[in-house]
Formats: C-alpha cells, sequence, structure tokens
C-alpha cells in the first residue's frame, strides 16, 4: 500500500499524531465549531472590507508591505502544501474500500479521525486568507477588490463548515485538488512578493479553473455511488457545493476572458503603435 511507503516520520506527524488521529468535529468541544461563530466570522469579514473600502486609507509604505505579504503567501504556501499532503495521507489511512474516497456511507460516517481533521485545518485556514483582502487594501490597489474577490473569500467559508458538519461526501478530493492549487498560487505571489516575476502567471487563474471542472467531473462518480449502489453521506451539502463551485467557475471563466483578452488588445495596439513609428 502506497502509505506504508511514506517515512514513519512524516506518517506520524500527519496522520497518527494523537491530536489528528483523535480529531472529533463536535460543537461542545471543538473550538469555532458553532454556527454563530460562522455567521460572526463572515459578517465581520464582509463589514470590516465594507467600511475599509470606502475609507482613505494611506497606503502602507512599500517595503513593509512587501514583508508582510512575504510572511502570509509563505504561512498559507507552507500550510497549502502541508494539507495537501496530510490529507493525502490521511485518506488513504482512513479509508475502508477505494470508493470511500468519492462516497462516505450516510448514517455511517462521523466526522472524526485524520481526514477530518485537516479538512478542520483547511476551514481555519480561510480565515487566514481574509488577510488577501486587507493587504490589496493596504497596497492602495482598491480596482484589484473584485466581487469575485470577496464571494470566494467569504462562501469558501460557509463550504468548508458544511464539509464537517455534514461528514459530505467527496470533500478530501476537493481538499487536496484546492490546497495543490493554493499551492501554485501562493507559490507566485510569494515569487512577486520577492521581486521575481515569473512568466506563468496565466497558469494560476488556468489551475483554478481546471479545478472547478475537476470538481464535477469526480462528482460524476460519487453520484453514481448514491443512486445506483448506496445512499452517501451530506448529499446536501454537495448540492450547495455544487452551486458554489458552478458560480466560481463561471466568474473565473468571465475573469479570465476579461483579462487575457485586454491584455491582447494592448499588446496589438502597441505593436500597431510601433509600426506607426517605423513608418
Amino acid at each position: 500500500m502506497l502509505i506504508e511507503l511514506v517515512p514513519p516520520t512524516i506518517n506520524y506527524w500527519l496522520v497518527d499524531h494523537p491530536t489528528i488521529s483523535n480529531f472529533e468535529w463536535n460543537h461542545e468541544i471543538t473550538n469555532f465549531s458553532s454556527i454563530h461563530f460562522l455567521i460572526f466570522t463572515i459578517l465581520s469579514y464582509l463589514s470590516l472590507t465594507f467600511i475599509l473600502y470606502h475609507l482613505s486609507i494611506s497606503p502602507l509604505h512599500p517595503p513593509l508591505l512587501r514583508f508582510i505579504s512575504a510572511v502570509h503567501n509563505f504561512i498559507i504556501l507552507f500550510l497549502s502544501f502541508t494539507m495537501a499532503v496530510g490529507c493525502t495521507l490521511s485518506t488513504l489511512s482512513q479509508m475502508p474500500a477505494p470508493h470511500w474516497i468519492f462516497c462516505f456511507p450516510s448514517n455511517h460516517t462521523s466526522p472524526r479521525g485524520p481526514v477530518f481533521f485537516w479538512a478542520y485545518v483547511f476551514y481555519l485556514s480561510k480565515i487566514l486568507e481574509f488577510i488577501d483582502t486587507l493587504l490589496i487594501i493596504l497596497s492602495g490597489s482598491i480596482g484589484r477588490l473584485s466581487f469575485l474577490h470577496v464571494y470566494h473569500h467569504s462562501t469558501v467559508l460557509i463550504m468548508c463548515y458544511i464539509w464537517l458538519d455534514t461528514s459530505q461526501s467527496l470533500f478530501p478530493v476537493a481538499l487536496v485538488t484546492n490546497a495543490t492549487v493554493h499551492t501554485v498560487m501562493y507559490g507566485y505571489y510569494l515569487m512577486c512578493t520577492l521581486g521575481i516575476r515569473p512568466s506563468w502567471k496565466r497558469l494560476v487563474t488556468d489551475c483554478q479553473i481546471v479545478q472547478f471542472v475537476f470538481s464535477f467531473c469526480v462528482s460524476g462518480v460519487m453520484l453514481y455511488y448514491h443512486f445506483a449502489r448506496f445512499p452517501c453521506s451530506g448529499i446536501l451539502g454537495w448540492c450547495f457545493n455544487a452551486v458554489f463551485n458552478a458560480s466560481l467557475l463561471y466568474l473565473f471563466i468571465d475573469f479570465h476572458s476579461r483579462n487575457y483578452k485586454k491584455k491582447k488588445h494592448l499588446r496589438r495596439e502597441k505593436k500597431g503603435d510601433n509600426e506607426d513609428k517605423v513608418l
């Protein structure tokens, strides 16, 4: 089995550590698990974003902003990579059969164990990513603060909460793919803050679009098990997830189209101006 090829030390710290292996999502004992905390957090994020957006805040001194951004990007990069590896190893360790990756048997899956621990870490990491919005505002680049950005950051927290609260099927696949994409994305952001401009910026958006398309493909496997074999846990939560991903896919494609068509148009105009100068 693949899990047996992993060095024992890595397997211990990412799967078998008591804090991880004994984790349980329980509103009475798990920190930040109440619905009131979720609502308060999202409303606070939206309110502060709205207030700061309309205030005339002086941008941070560029060197200080770059330093804070670099630290933040490194933390999210490291955390995303760790979550991707940790959830992969935990899934291989915890699954009773391969189909468990796609479909948790309904009424037989409680939110406990290493896979749900990484879902909990993923849930908390989405709150940490709210700092992205603050950094955009403090940079003075208010134009970069789009509806897509705020909508994604606020709604994804609800999605992660539902994963845990309903023991939603298929979330291990979604977690690993999303954390992998974020490893690439924050790796790009980190390089930019360090003064390196990678030539693969478009790859970041492309990876996000591929992620959403892939999620719909694997959802077909889950639905097959749900309707043809046995009910899958958290199907209503999956419905919310599917609608959310569909809306993000539409918004990302629209962003992708407008952003790169605009750049292509500007390159053509620049080329035309150069030709006029030659003539």
